[in-house]
């Protein structure tokens, strides 16, 4: 019987099939939205669970969703993760054969799919609108919806041809969903996806449990890199963002040389190198991508520890796009980035020499110049981020570099107010290097011409350089005292926040220059950092047993449980199955699958202390003992082969029972297997062995022999 708040058939759905026990931000009202055949456009932040928006009303209406996905990698996990929640989710691309292919059709027009993930491309085939028009379809999700605007950063031209399914299938409510979009964004998103009608939510683009955390580059990048690595994630999952493909390289090199297990990515790469790296960062524990930005897009990993930038990222919508893909599980994550001077100069070179018009040029340039300025804020980094999407934070958020140790300021309040009263006297219709020209008294024709040189701010900024003024400018923009229009050449606007500085009501201290800068900031650590060693042990013993499934099923560990829930069994340590059924992230389906598997490792652990051993274990030992084989143990007990198996590699590492009598198999072939082990296994990964040995010898035999070999 469920609990009275799990009564109404989405709550029932997000219980009992994803394992969750309440919604988060908005989804409630979202799913309710499009269960009723509304449209919604939905902004929520990476981590935030933008999928179950569309996933559970999907499971709701009568017909299968169609969801637009940009990237292959994306489409392949989220159909593994929900496959492993019984819902019938299937995919269209290139990676399937025409057999394949056909299958999923069948079972389309079939009405045996709940979930259909395609690509853009795909989806605007003849072939595939033709499938829709034989098809029952529940709904669209537009994942990425930001792709289809051309001043974005991730512009892709078959997003703006998506209005077809409107045009083709009005009576199917769609739903548009990003993380990444400023206003002019979501206006361009509405307008080209005919979504007019649509609800907009936004839940806001906060992720607390990211540290922001930024440095200059006083020529020792890597080894800042390195230090901070091995200081605060050691052994953990990240990614490292570099401007240029040669960068990559280097840095992967250079950190496998320190002994981190770094992989390149990068477009000058083959298709399978890519995949290659890809995929091992997405199924191995501890895996450091090091790539360019064309890395990370649909990625859905969520126990990436940190995000570091070894190069400023051409915009903040690029920089929250990129450090967004840490935590996304909600443990605590880091924000790290160095820069300096020639980031800045090969980033305007890319732009000014880019195939792309002048009001392209124009944008990217004014987005670069708030890049700058928040990285040389004093005030809480956050708030001036969140503030670049029109959200907000009332109080600074104390997990930022600026908010545990603040910078050294100035008080450039009267500079700030000749700055200010420049753009108001020149109309707020100029950029960044008319107003300085103007505060300079620069003799200039276009100043001469607007008569400018006749205005009373003319030439009275001539204690501050070039640069200065230029820096002065950044940050106001960061402060939010000035905004500049995108959409009107980027002129800057004077907004209500500037009012009190120009009245002298409100100083403004800002970020004083400092040449060398040997801060540091303690950075907070990932999950199981600050674990005490016992229940380390038993986290290690939760994320082998995960691993060992996944390797098994080929499909990425967190597929089978996140981190998150592995750390809340970590912390509750539940004594049965129904007390593991508490735990978020465990549904019914996986409760079945892997509960009896996980469960005996608790009560291993439980048990060591008294040297006892787990009252199931010792009930499959004990069967085995009287004569019965693994098959008829798990068939017996309603138990799985592989929860058996662990039972009895517990008793062969105790010494109770012979890895002979387990595995049936003559003592050479045991030799040879424990040979394999020996060369094969990589970080306690037995999938390097199960394919050395052509999968001759299925992963409980070889749990098995390792557990032989532990007990020596």
């Amino acid at each position: 019987m469920l609990p009275p708040q799990y009564t109404s058939p989405a709550h029932q759905i997000l219980h009992s099939v994803f394992g969750y026990d309440s919604f988060r931000l908005q989804q409630d009202e979202i799913i309710e939205q499009l269960a009723q055949g509304g449209e919604a456009l939905v902004l929520m932040p990476t981590g935030g669970g933008k999928s179950l928006c569309y996933q559970i009303p999907a499971l709701l209406r009568e017909g299968v969703g169609i969801v637009v996905s940009p990237l292959i990698a994306l489409m392949q996990d989220q159909v593994s993760a929900l496959r492993q929640v019984g819902v019938r989710a299937a995919f269209l691309n290139s990676t399937l054969n025409a057999d394949e292919v056909r299958e999923v059709e069948t079972a389309m027009r079939r009405g045996e799919l709940d979930l259909l993930y395609v690509a853009p491309e795909r989806l605007l085939m003849p072939r595939m609108q033709t499938l829709m028009q034989e098809s029952k379809l529940a709904l669209f999700a537009i994942d990425e919806a930001h792709c289809v605007s051309q001043w974005g950063h991730d512009f892709r031209p078959e997003y703006i041809q998506l209005s077809v399914l409107h045009e083709r299938f009005p009576n199917v409510p769609r739903i548009a969903l990003t993380a990444t979009a400023d206003a002019p964004t979501r206006r361009e998103i509405i307008q080209r996806l005919a979504l007019q009608e649509a609800r907009v939510f936004v839940s806001g683009f906060d992720r607390p449990n990211i540290r922001y955390r930024i440095m200059e580059n006083q020529g020792n990048a890597r080894e800042e890199l390195l230090r901070f690595i091995r200081n605060e994630h050691e052994g953990d999952a990240g990614i490292v963002y570099c401007l240029s493909r040669k960068r990559v390289d280097e840095t992967a090199a250079w950190l496998g040389s320190k002994g981190l297990k770094a992989l390149p990515y990068h477009a000058g790469m083959s298709n399978e190198q890519r995949q290659q790296h890809q995929t091992r960062f997405l199924r191995e524990d501890g895996v450091i991508i090091v790539a360019t930005i064309a890395f990370g897009m649909g990625i859905d990993k969520p126990d990436v520890r940190f995000v570091a930038h070894l190069n400023l990222p051409k915009s903040l919508e690029s920089y929250y796009q990129e450090t967004g893909r840490a935590g996304r599980d909600g443990l605590p994550a880091n924000a790290w980035m160095i820069y300096g001077l020639q980031d800045v100069i090969t980033l305007r070179q890319m732009q000014e020499n880019a195939d792309t018009d002048e009001a392209h040029k124009r944008i990217e340039r004014h987005k670069l110049d708030a890049m700058l300025g928040f990285c040389e804020l004093t005030s809480c980094r956050r708030q001036a981020l969140l503030r670049y999407f029109d959200d907000a934070l009332e109080k600074p958020c104390g997990n930022c570099d600026t908010c545990l140790e603040p910078p050294v300021t100035w008080d450039a309040t009267v500079a700030a107010q000749k700055a200010l009263s420049c753009v108001h006297r020149t109309g707020q219709r100029f950029g960044v290097n008319y107003v300085v020209d103007v505060l300079l008294g620069k003799d200039d024709e276009r100043i001469q011409r607007f008569g400018h040189d006749q205005v009373s701010t003319f030439g009275i900024g001539k204690e501050l350089a070039q640069d200065e003024w230029r820096h002065l400018f950044r940050q106001l923009i960061s402060h939010g005292l000035l905004s500049v229009d995108i959409e009107a050449h980027g002129s800057l606007r004077l907004t209500d926040a500037s009012r009190p500085v120009l009245r002298g009501e409100q100083a403004l201290p800002l970020r004083k220059f400092v040449k060398t800068s040997k801060a540091r900031t303690k950075s907070q650590k990932g999950s199981s950092h600050n674990l005490k060693q016992d229940d380390a042990n038993l986290w290690e013993a939760l994320r082998t047993l995960r691993t060992q499934l996944a390797d098994q099923q080929g499909v990425p560990a967190y597929v089978i449980f996140h981190d998150a829930t592995l750390m809340e069994m970590v912390e509750r340590q539940p004594q049965g199955l129904a007390q593991l059924a508490t735990i978020s992230g465990i549904g019914e389906r996986k409760l079945d699958a892997y509960g009896e598997a996980f469960l005996t490792v608790l009560q291993q652990h439980q048990r060591q202390a008294s040297g006892a051993v787990s009252d199931t274990a010792a009930e499959t030992l004990q069967l085995f003992q009287q004569g019965m084989d693994a098959a008829a143990i798990a068939k017996q007990r309603e138990l799985s082969i592989a929860t058996v198996y662990n039972h009895l590699a517990m008793a062969i590492e105790r010494g109770d029972v012979s890895v002979q009598a387990v595995t049936g198999l003559p003592a050479s072939e045991i030799t040879m297997l424990r040979t394999a082990i020996e060369q094969y296994e990589e970080a306690g990964r037995l999938k390097p062995v199960f394919d050395a040995m052509q999968g001759e010898y299925d992963y409980n035999i070889l749990r098995c022999v390792k557990a032989a070999m532990l007990s020596e």
